[in-house]
This record gives C-alpha cells, sequence and structure tokens, in this order.
C-alpha cells in the first residue's frame, strides 16, 4: 500500500536518516523523498511517499511518534487507502457560500464519494451552510478574520482529516501548516484562470486585459511554489462583448467556481489522479 510521511521541525542535523532506515528497514520502496531546509526560519521539512505492506503500517505509526518524540518533529504517517471509498474532508471557508455549498450538496448526491467530517472557517458567514447539513462548524478566526493556524492542524488531526479542501478560503496558509499535510492533501479553489490570473483580484485583471473567456482552477497546494503543474482541473466561461465586470464575476462565483471546485475534488477523492514530484499525474490503475 502507499502511504506518505511528512515531518516539520527545527532544523538540525540527523533528522531524515532515522526516518529513513525504519521504513527501508521494514521493507518499504520509496516512490518519492523532498528536504527542505528554510534557514531564515531554521525549520526543516520532509516528504516521503512510500509502498509497503499494509500490516506493517501500525509499526510504522509508532516507530514515527518515537522518531518525532526524540528528534523534536511533528510527524503524520497518512495512507489514502485506509478510506480510499469515502475519505474524510475538511472544508474551509471565509465568505463566499456557493463553492462549500455545491461541494456539500454534491457529496449528499453521491457525486463526491467522501465525508464532510469539518468545516473551519476564518469567517462565520458560512456556519449556517455547515449546520444546514449537519457538519461541524469550527470558527478559528479572530475579530479581524486572522486564523490560528494552530487550531487549523489541530482540528485536521483530531478528526483524521485525508484531503483539506480550501472552497476560496482566503488566508495563505503557512509554509509549515503546508508540510504537515503535504502530498496532494490540500485542494484549493482559485477564482481564476492560473497561469495567467493569479492573485486576489483575478476577475480585475483578466477584464483588464479585455479577455471574453474567465475561468477558475482547482489545484494542489505545495509549499513555495506557485500552482503550475499542480493543476487538477479548469473550467471556464465566456461573455459577449460589452459584458459588465459585475455580471462576469456573478456568472463566476455562482455558476463556474462551484463547479470547477466540485469537479476537481471528484478527481481527487476518486483517485482518478494524483500530486508526485510537484506535478498532477494520472494514477496508474
Amino acid at each position: 500500500m502507499q502511504a506518505v510521511i511528512t515531518a516539520v521541525g527545527p532544523d538540525n542535523r540527523g533528522l531524515a536518516d532515522p526516518i529513513i532506515h525504519f521504513v527501508t528497514g521494514r521493507g518499504a520502496n520509496i516512490a518519492e523523498i523532498q528536504m527542505y531546509d528554510h534557514d531564515e526560519e531554521c525549520l526543516f521539512a520532509m516528504l516521503l511517499r512510500i509502498e509497503l505492506a499494509a500490516e506493517h503500517l501500525p509499526a510504522v505509526r509508532d516507530a514515527m511518534r518515537d522518531i518525532g518524540r526524540t528528534k523534536k518533529l511533528s510527524i503524520r504517517v497518512w495512507s489514502p487507502e485506509e478510506r480510499a471509498n469515502c475519505p474524510r474532508l475538511a472544508i474551509c471557508t471565509t465568505l463566499r457560500p456557493e463553492p462549500p455549498l455545491a461541494l456539500l450538496r454534491a457529496i449528499r448526491d453521491g457525486q463526491v464519494r467522501a465525508e464532510a467530517a469539518a468545516m473551519i472557517g476564518n469567517r462565520p458567514a458560512c456556519r449556517s451552510i455547515a449546520e444546514q447539513f449537519g457538519v461541524a462548524w469550527h470558527d478559528i478566526g479572530d475579530t479581524d478574520g486572522i486564523p490560528d493556524e494552530a487550531r487549523l492542524v489541530a482540528i485536521c488531526d483530531e478528526q483524521q482529516i485525508d484531503y483539506i479542501v480550501l472552497a476560496r478560503y482566503m488566508r495563505i496558509l503557512p509554509a509549515a501548516s503546508c508540510w504537515k499535510y503535504a502530498g496532494g492533501r490540500i485542494i484549493n479553489l482559485h477564482h481564476g484562470l492560473l497561469p495567467s490570473f493569479p492573485g486576489m483580484r483575478p476577475y480585475h485583471d483578466a477584464y483588464s486585459a479585455r479577455m471574453l473567456t474567465y475561468g477558475a482552477t482547482c489545484h494542489f497546494i505545495v509549499p513555495d511554489l506557485d500552482a503550475g503543474n499542480q493543476i487538477i482541473y479548469q473550467s471556464t466561461f465566456t461573455v459577449p462583448p460589452g459584458t459588465k465586470l459585475d455580471e462576469v464575476m456573478r456568472l463566476g462565483q455562482e455558476d463556474n467556481e462551484p463547479r470547477c471546485l466540485v469537479e476537481g475534488v471528484r478527481r481527487v477523492v476518486s483517485r482518478e489522479v494524483q500530486l508526485h514530484f510537484h506535478r498532477v499525474v494520472a494514477r496508474p490503475h
């Protein structure tokens, strides 16, 4: 079976060796390894994707827990195969209700085979949607909408979340949080076509460029890299010349963005695609 190990903590010597030696000693095959040290933050981060016999996974988890305590690392061991038929999602929101609503409807209707285990917001705007679908709501933002990043990670750990879905969650996750759930576990909806229109105002930028075709992008979050080869799915819509910006944004926000998110999440939870060395690839069957 496939498993992903992530390790994050203060930079030091000899952090990767005990992890690698243990899993290879259990007969695991290393399919992917990435290591980073952020000198300015004194932060060490590692991702290890391995193939191993399923019966060895509990021992790997126990060993990683011990190594984490010894080396002062935050280590997570996750396998997409443990809950492959119904992975657990954390849906993160800020203000726009349409994307999370569409995703919850798709889950309810069986279009997306997953469980919405938690909704997390840095603003309370989408709380009523969570209550409507009986999903536990967690408000992690202060009065200015600044999120408690440690609490977001803690909720995902406690709820055994498989995938974090940023459904127009308008905050940038810090690098450490991204690394803790690295390996294709964080899915983001961007309200513009990447790579052409990044940033916070892609509708405005595309309108200024006199575009007639607009779109949205569902992509994996990768620490320290802009979305490029991490694109899972893109959807577009075309407007007649002279269409006002307000109408373009209405069409995008109310229809195109929700459709893009649902299809992107469906592809991931159905395991049609996966992230491998920062590239989205078709999963072999």
